[in-house]
């Protein structure tokens, strides 16, 4: 027990140091890309809470694998500090873990980002007083509040399982609904409000983490433009405009003066090579800094990694073909919401990831790899693409210049693309995220000499679909929370 609450003890003190370092991530991220000019308290807060709360979110499914793992042994047993109240208080705590990411991410989605959006908006229009601006913002939220409020209450009072009585009156079904709703606790409609994003989620892992996926890595091989040569070629611009401008002087030498287009237009020529001038000196400060030396030097292993992430990128692709493509011929049907009996089709993560499970962490690395790729590869595609709006692209996220409805619509687009990549996981490795290595006992007659004897042996086997479930019965499975909460 001793050893177990050491174990715990070390387990809590990495998860805060790894709170702490998704805070400074958060923090340098949003300053680095937020406008100088343009940048607000409110907006930064929020933009660099909601970055927080879309990793934590996305860290808990690792977390989430790690313990149902770590409450059994490899030979299938539980261990002995894995008693029920300790297991169940496990299970407990990260199940109300996601529960509260999960209405943290509505309480952003349909409340904050928007309000503090429209806040902003009004901001720039009118300079008046704030109470006005938070009036108009309120009205505006209105409409993401009522979308919420419907999806709420579309899952808490529809039934997911009507009862086949022919004679029963209409008093009674509208009770069987207040019941439900109570044996629920309104878990149900946070989940189907949470199911509702994750299809918008998917629409936008569609657009941006797919092209995030090819972007990252071909961005690492192109590689950027050196600043030598940019300095080269702003050094042609600025004798360029000194020739247009002298061009344009020299139609006064005999003592006429400009006209009114002349000096007009000597005055954005002057205008343009200063501001040439300007970009000269940035580039030469850049060209002399060390952090573009150390960026040339590591230039090969750039290449190397963008060749490895688009093999990566190839392996998710194959894998997710594989496993849909085994979930449309063999899983259970559509009222099982597809679950796979068993392992058919074999892809290449779904062997890999039971092989490491061997040699601990391997297979917690991998998984908890695969978990931070889709999410930066999404932000890498949000980043290159922009924000759009269909064919209207609304706004750039660039270094420095990025202004704050931008970071906002950042932040919400990852927190749908959080809900979705759990489910895209599951896909990629059905088996692994639903169980992580939990092995369970199958009785079997020993055989001896060809004739089957009365000894009974236990061998150990990795939980599937076909596991029984329960807790503290040595045969049993414990499914991840996450897995739960779709159910």
């Amino acid at each position: 027990m001793a050893a177990a609450a050491s174990e715990l003890l070390t387990g809590w003190f990495l998860f805060g140091l790894a709170l702490l370092a998704i805070l400074i991530f958060s923090w340098v991220y949003v300053r680095k890309y937020q406008s100088r000019r343009e940048s607000e308290v409110i907006s930064t807060v929020t933009a660099i809470f909601a970055l927080a709360v879309a990793l934590i979110s996305s860290a808990l499914l690792p977390v989430d694998i790690f313990l149902v793992s770590y409450m059994k042994n490899q030979n299938g047993t539980f261990k002995d500090w894995a008693d029920a109240n300790v297991s169940r208080q496990i299970e407990d705590t990260v199940l109300y873990g996601y529960y509260t990411l999960y209405s943290i991410i509505l309480f952003c989605v349909f409340l904050w980002i928007p309000f503090v959006y429209f806040y902003y908006e009004e901001k720039e229009e009118d300079d008046g007083n704030t109470c006005s601006q938070v009036k108009t913002a309120l009205k505006y939220t209105l409409g993401f509040i009522t979308v919420c409020a419907v999806l709420l209450l579309i899952g808490a009072f529809v039934p997911l399982d009507i009862p086949n009585k022919k004679n029963s009156t209409e008093w009674e079904k509208v009770k069987l609904l207040f019941e439900e709703f109570g044996s629920s606790h309104g878990l149900t409609a946070l989940s189907f409000s949470i199911s509702s994003l994750t299809v918008i989620g998917m629409l936008a892992a569609i657009t941006y983490t797919a092209y995030g996926m090819s972007a990252l890595p071909l961005n690492l091989i192109k590689g950027t433009t050196s600043a030598a040569y940019e300095r080269l070629e702003n050094t042609e611009d600025i004798e360029e405009v000194e020739q247009r401008i002298l061009r344009i002087k020299s139609k006064c030498r005999d003592g006429r003066p400009l006209s009114s287009r002349d000096r007009r237009a000597v005055q954005q020529l002057e205008e343009r090579l200063r501001t040439l001038r300007r970009r000269e000196r940035h580039l030469e400060t850049i060209e002399k800094s060390w952090w573009l030396k150390f960026c040339e030097a590591i230039r090969p292993l750039k290449i190397v990694w963008g060749v490895f992430f688009i093999i990566v990128a190839l392996l998710f692709t194959v894998s997710l073909f594989l496993s849909n493509l085994d979930k449309a011929l063999h899983s259970a049907g559509f009222d099982s919401g597809f679950i796979i009996l068993g392992t058919n089709l074999t892809n290449p993560l779904n062997m890999l990831l039971p092989v490491l499970q061997t040699v601990f962490p391997l297979d917690y690395i991998l998984i908890t790899t695969i978990v931070m790729y889709f999410i930066f590869t999404s932000m890498a595609g949000i980043r290159n693409m922009g924000i759009w709006f269909f064919w209207i692209r609304l706004y750039k996220i660039r270094r420095g210049k990025t202004r704050p409805q931008a970071l906002l619509f950042l932040c919400m687009i990852l927190l749908l693309i959080v809900l979705h990549t759990s489910y895209m996981i599951y896909s990629l490795a059905p088996q692994y995220v639903m169980y992580g290595s939990q092995k369970y006992l199958v009785q079997s007659n020993k055989t001896i000499d060809g004739q089957p004897k009365n000894v009974t042996t236990f061998v150990a086997k990795d939980c599937d679909a076909d596991a029984p479930e329960g807790l503290l019965n040595w045969i049993n499975c414990i499914m991840l929370q996450r897995q739960e909460i779709c159910h």
